[in-house]
């Protein structure tokens, strides 16, 4: 392209233009390196009446085509010239040029296709209205123009596009359609349009073997599901590559609304897959959905598949106890047809499969399960005691062989916390509350001597100070490593640290007293209250799981291997 072309076209120079074709006409037809001609150039730029001047000249510039493959009309929508493209537009209206409207770019993408992409709706429209065919293109990745509408909410653009019968509903090379796009938009309107036009849209399947109906179930789209389940309620017994029916899509993510919805169309909807037998009921308890399990035992409909099994022969409650949660445990034991003694393929009781999960053996879920396990199945009371007796003596091994961290872990710990309440409480034995007496013949003695409260701070503080003396010194021996010692250390320790953090806030709590109450009685009472009560809400506060958990079983309630947890 001349050099003084370029520069006229991205001024927008008619001018110029006017003088070098004057001299030359074939001027015009220079391209730049890229391929651009004077029109893309300018187009691209928005001179819109620099386009008009070179069109007049030279109309078969709107059929140019630079490397990208993008004609003038495709560069002025893509560089949102929305002006020019309209200029453009109505300059190929006519049969020679009309190839020029449905050109498409090196990436499959026409002017429709940018148009609505960059958010032009009136240009989109005038697109669609000049050229209908636009709407039956699809890019490189298989997106269409009405894919680009549903998924933006171009509400009088998809509902144009859709007056074309030969309009493409492809979306992508994931293998969506546009109603994909609309179900997980959440336009009920667009669902109802495709469902009326295009019904057979609801049975395709995506790269993960997902459906628009399946979609709909996943991400609890109740609306859209409820539209196409009455327009086809066969889509409810549909069966997917993957094996999943629409319970099952609907268990995976929990979603129970979905499910009730599915069950008021499809009331004998399929329960299992027929690749593994595995039902909807197995899926909710495999990922933990806690509700959506107690909405299938709650349902009477659904009842027959609280023992269904899968290939393998494991229940529900096989997985349940697989995942050591005991909400789920509880709702499938409190079951009416609940049979606990279903065993699977290899001959084994729902209660066993806790053996699987050893590793959890440490944690309150575990052993609650396994509690609630031994007063369900009494039969299965003494293996899941030799279990428990298992646990507990992979846990000794295991604590075996990091002996040396631990006792690393709690000598330092502890003996941190046992030499700081000693030097507390040391410092409280000469700093005593009140202070001493000046007065002769009591000179040196402490003022609160006489007083009741003042022995019991003496006392209190003195024991705190003693044993938190031989917590430090037990920490010192614990050092040799020897596990019997650390495992007895442990258990004695603990005692001795909690009696001495007791006697410390009794000391505090008697010394304010002594100071407080001759001044401001009833603030000091308080303050004396609510300090006493620290031990005590303490222990409570670390003790709470376990209290609730005691409290739940009542007599099932086991403590044998509380002391790993």
């Amino acid at each position: 392209m001349n050099k003084r072309l370029l520069e006229a076209a991205i001024r927008g120079d008619s001018t110029s233009m006017y003088a070098m074709a004057a001299l030359d006409r074939s001027i015009l037809l220079g391209k730049t390196p890229q391929g651009n001609t004077c029109l893309h150039i300018s187009s691209m730029h928005g001179h819109q009446g620099f386009c008009k001047d070179v069109v007049e000249l030279e109309q078969s510039l709107l059929a140019a085509i630079n490397l990208s493959g993008e004609t003038p009309l495709t560069s002025a929508v893509r560089y949102g010239q929305v002006s020019v493209a309209s200029c453009l537009l109505g300059s190929c209206c006519q049969p020679a040029f009309r190839q020029a409207i449905l050109q498409q770019d090196i990436y499959g993408f026409n002017a429709l296709h940018h148009a609505i992409r960059n958010g032009h709706k009136d240009l989109a429209l005038e697109l669609i209205e000049a050229e209908p065919a636009l709407s039956q293109a699809v890019t490189k990745h298989n997106e269409s123009p009405l894919f680009f509408a549903v998924a933006r909410k171009f509400t009088h653009i998809y509902e144009k596009l859709m007056q074309n019968p030969d309009c493409a509903y492809s979306g992508g090379q994931y293998r969506e359609n546009c109603l994909h796009a609309a179900v997980k938009h959440g336009d009920q309107e667009i669902v109802r349009m495709i469902m009326e036009k295009r019904p057979e849209l609801a049975r395709e399947f995506d790269n993960e073997s997902s459906s628009p109906v399946t979609c709909a179930a996943l991400y609890g789209k109740i609306d859209m599901l409820q539209v196409m389940l009455e327009h086809d309620s066969t889509l409810g017994y549909q069966i997917f590559g993957n094996g999943n029916s629409l319970l099952g899509a609907a268990a995976y993510r929990g979603q129970v609304a979905a499910a009730r919805e599915i069950l008021k169309h499809c009331p004998d909807a399929p329960y299992n897959s027929p690749n593994n037998g595995e039902t909807f009921l197995h899926v909710a308890v495999e990922n933990e959905h806690a509700e959506f399990v107690e909405f299938v035992l709650k349902t009477p409909l659904l009842r027959k598949v609280v023992n269904m099994q899968t290939s393998n022969g494991r229940t529900a409650l096989h997985y349940a106890v697989n995942k050591c949660n005991p909400r789920i445990v509880v709702a499938l034991l409190s079951h009416e047809d609940i049979d606990a003694t279903v065993q699977d393929i290899s001959g084994n009781s729902a209660s066993w499969d806790l053996s699987a999960v050893m590793e959890n053996a440490k944690t309150l879920n575990w052993n609650e399960v396994i509690m609630l396990m031994s007063r369900a199945c009494p039969q299965d009371a003494p293996s899941l005691h030799n279990l428990q007796v298992q646990a507990k003596q992979k846990t000794t091994y295991a604590s075996r062989k990091d002996a040396k961290s631990l006792t690393q872990t709690y000598t330092t710990n502890t003996s941190l916390v046992a030499i700081l309440i000693a030097t507390i409480t040391f410092a409280a034995a000469f700093t005593l509350p009140g202070g001493y007496s000046n007065d002769a013949g009591t000179e040196g003695l402490p003022i609160m001597s006489k007083k009741f409260a003042f022995h019991v701070f003496l006392i209190s503080d003195t024991l705190a100070m003693c044993s938190s003396f031989a917590v430090a010194f037990i920490c010192i021996i614990a050092r040799w490593e020897d596990y019997e010692f650390l495992i007895y250390y442990r258990s004695f320790t603990k005692k001795l640290m909690w009696f001495a953090y007791v006697a410390t806030t009794t000391a505090f709590s008697t010394g304010l007293y002594t100071v407080l109450v001759p001044r401001l009685q009833w603030l000091g009472i308080l303050i004396c209250v609510m300090v006493a009560l620290l031990p005590i809400l303490t222990k409570l506060l670390g003790e709470w799981p376990v209290l609730k958990l005691r409290v739940r079983l009542g007599k099932s309630f086991n403590s044998d291997l509380l002391d790993m947890v």
